[in-house]
């Protein structure tokens, strides 16, 4: 009898997380890999494409639970999740990275006595009033398997007291998603489309609330990214919230007359072309931090704290300040491009991951 294997995304990243781990447990004999698609991004902008390029079928279940708030958006998923599980009980539920999609799925899994394996588990950035890292703090407290992605994961949860039994360090996901497609991403020309020569523009990305919810904060970057273009090509492609917001506050048209490259949400091939060519990127995600880092493109990150430390430490990751964009961003176009190496971020993660499973459950077996 194989193990149902629930793998829970709601976002564009956690396809990107769970997509090599759905490819490695296809393959085992004991493993039925299942994927559940709980709407909390649904639309062919933000799902759908990413679905295509990451080799993954329609998901098995869609839950459909969109909410507007953090609480609503949480609660359709934590209620249609749990009436998944009863109709088709899983043996375990994979839950990834930290958004409410993440929480409400593992809290459904757990009050239903399913175990929880959390993937990309110990990411800290120490602050609270970030959802996300609430979200990571529930998460790690209540899961039965936490798949740390490097060092500093593994040190969070043993300061918060995990039993290192529950903890298993087996890299990124992120780049065995990388390397997977790297032949299609090089092939791509999505830059060349764009014509953007290659190491002679920047990528920048912005969705954080702290950046892009409060118009006078908006307007100040918006400042800097007209007075960046007016000597450096940029290729912007716009969240569909940030979209939202640079309309109400009145400074879409202010994007449009610099010339950079004002794009819709790309998939992940497309977008990865562009990260791969690019010179820096200017961003506030997450996943980008890990991805240029592997890649040794420099990453400028607009925020205060990250809860990937390593991406500075080891990678090319650097925290800035809006104040500092228009001299961190021409600087970093015009560096040395240096490739680091950060342990068990090689492309192998998913199989250690499927590995660590097994082993929990013939052992939950004896």
């Amino acid at each position: 009898m194989k193990a149902r294997i629930h793998l829970v995304a709601g976002a564009r990243p956690n396809f990107m997380k769970v997509a090599p781990l759905y490819h490695a447990l296809l393959g085992c004999d004991w493993a039925e890999p299942v994927i559940v698609h709980t709407g909390q991004h649904y639309s062919a902008e933000m799902s759908d494409v990413f679905l295509r390029d990451l080799g993954l079928p329609r998901p098995h279940h869609c839950l459909n639970a969109q909410g507007g708030t953090h609480a609503r958006q949480t609660a359709a998923v934590l209620s249609a999740y749990e009436d998944l599980c009863l109709a088709a009980r899983p043996d375990w539920t994979v839950v990834a990275g930290d958004v409410n999609s993440t929480l409400a799925a593992c809290l459904a899994a757990r009050k239903l006595d399913i175990p929880v394996a959390h993937l990309e588990a110990g990411l800290r950035s120490g602050d609270r009033s970030m959802p996300e890292e609430i979200n990571r703090l529930l998460v790690d407290a209540v899961a039965d398997l936490l798949w740390t992605p490097s060092e500093d994961a593994d040190a969070n949860l043993a300061r918060e007291g995990v039993p290192p039994e529950r903890v298993c360090r087996v890299g990124n996901l992120m780049i065995d998603t990388y390397c997977a497609l790297e032949t299609q991403i090089l092939a791509a020309g999505t830059a060349q489309r764009l014509g953007l020569a290659r190491g002679e523009y920047a990528v920048v990305t912005l969705h954080r609330p702290v950046n892009v919810d409060a118009a006078p904060a908006l307007a100040r970057i918006v400042e800097r990214l007209e007075a960046l273009a007016a000597d450096l090509p940029l290729a912007f492609p716009v969240h569909p919230r940030t979209r939202g917001r640079l309309h109400e506050a009145g400074l879409w048209d202010r994007l449009e007359r610099t010339g950079m490259r004002l794009l819709d949400p790309l998939g992940y091939v497309d977008f990865m072309n562009l990260v791969e060519a690019c010179g820096a990127v200017l961003t506030d995600s997450g996943g980008v931090q890990e991805e240029t880092s592997y890649l040794g493109v420099p990453c400028l990150t607009l925020r205060e704290t990250t809860e990937r430390p390593v991406t500075v430490t080891l990678g090319g990751n650097r925290l800035i300040g809006e104040d500092e964009i228009l001299q961190a961003v021409p600087s970093a176009v015009a560096a040395e491009r240096v490739r680091r190496v950060i342990p068990l971020w090689d492309g192998h993660a998913a199989p250690r991951a499927a590995r660590s499973l097994r082993e929990r459950i013939e052992g939950d077996a004896r």
